[in-house]
């Protein structure tokens, strides 16, 4: 029972809810023509850092495009954009990168630390009682698959279970290590720990309408990065395929992390920007705020965001918003490998599947 009591706490804070078309890329690629050539004209102000590419600025539409019939309702209404350039990284911040990081700094992350439970109650419901403290230990989230078929996939309880001395270190769990895995997303990462990271870097995280932007490549109206077929998943992105969360037939050849840089890059030559891990934005998660950018009537110009985080399902957590899906986006649970999809996240915990990249702005600083 107080393990059950223990694992609602964390899922709480910690998680918020996680047919094929046929493609015509000539067609896309004339009508994409005209924005991916303004876009290109803005130059970068000098020449890129290692392992990170412009972004050129430009117009496009945030949210979900109108053929997507997986997307969620907090993708919409699809609204205008400007975004001025920036550099971002071409992949996920590694475990080989975030070590150096760690060995620099002495940084210790949320997950190794001892909780705080009179924090942590303050995002739960009044009256939650405390786990026993034998059980009340630094850690994090951590997939497992079930026995049998999941009747209701809302009940994310069913494949998540807190693991004490999980970290980013050790991503399974204790028995679990990062050895030879250096070119693999770090993970575990809580807000705080990729924000401290991008502090150490002299950078910062991107906006979600950067990141969606970057995501794009300059092809406005497709759903994936690579345009609008489904049937090119497999070669495309490290996601779930096979019955959710039963079996992951790895037809993209890994049931878990993928090292970076394992699939094709996106027109702006970024990788992974579908599946593999989530990635932390910088802005708060706002149940409403699509509708109000989209009933300005005009371009919202480099938007950060919702002024405060609001969640009309979850009351209890502020969340900030995270991007791109995971290995365990599947098109039965999430289907987070489409460009607009976003979900929200508490910023105090990191999990298996979450990680970061980021990007250098030169202005509008």
């Amino acid at each position: 029972m107080k393990k059950n009591i223990v694992l609602f706490a964390v899922l709480l804070f910690a998680l918020s809810n996680c047919k094929h078309q046929p493609v015509d890329e000539t067609h896309n690629r004339k009508n994409n023509n005209d924005l991916l050539e303004k876009s290109r004209l803005r130059q970068p102000p000098f020449e890129a850092p290692e392992d990170m590419v412009w972004i050129p600025g430009g117009d496009f539409m945030q949210g979900s495009v109108p053929q997507d019939k997986m997307a969620m309702m907090h993708e919409k209404p699809a609204h205008k954009v400007h975004v001025d350039g920036f550099f971002m990284d071409i992949h996920e911040v590694t475990n080989d990168q975030f070590a150096k990081f760690v060995k620099e700094t002495g940084y210790k992350t949320v997950a190794e630390r001892e909780i705080d439970w009179e924090e942590m109650k303050k995002q739960l419901p009044v009256g939650t009682p405390k786990p026993h403290d034998s059980i009340l230990q630094p850690g994090s989230l951590v997939f497992k698959k079930t026995k049998s078929s999941v009747p209701n996939l809302n009940d994310y309880s069913q494949w998540w279970e807190w693991k004490i001395g999980a970290n980013w270190k050790h991503p399974n769990g204790p028995e679990s290590d990062i050895e030879d895995k250096g070119d693999h997303p770090v993970v575990h990462i809580a807000l705080e720990d990729a924000i401290t990271y991008c502090e150490w870097a002299g950078r910062r995280l991107p906006t979600e309408a950067e990141w969606e932007f970057a995501a794009r490549g300059g092809n406005n109206d497709h759903r994936f990065f690579w345009g609008n077929d489904i049937v090119l998943l497999s070669a495309q992105a490290n996601t779930w395929e096979g019955e959710f969360p039963v079996n992951n037939t790895k037809a993209d050849g890994f049931e878990r992390r993928a090292p970076v840089m394992s699939y094709p890059k996106n027109e702006f030559g970024l990788y992974d920007m579908a599946g593999n891990v989530w990635e932390w934005t910088n802005d708060w998660y706002n149940t409403n705020y699509y509708k109000e950018l989209e009933a300005k009537g005009e371009a919202a110009v480099n938007p950060r965001g919702a002024d405060k985080a609001f969640n009309s399902s979850n009351p209890y957590v502020k969340e900030k918003v995270i991007k791109g899906g995971s290995f365990l986006c599947s098109a039965s649970y999430c289907a987070s490998y489409r460009i607009s999809a976003r979900m929200a996240t508490s910023p105090d915990s990191g999990m298996e599947h979450l990680g970061f990249r980021t990007i250098l702005a030169v202005e509008n600083e």
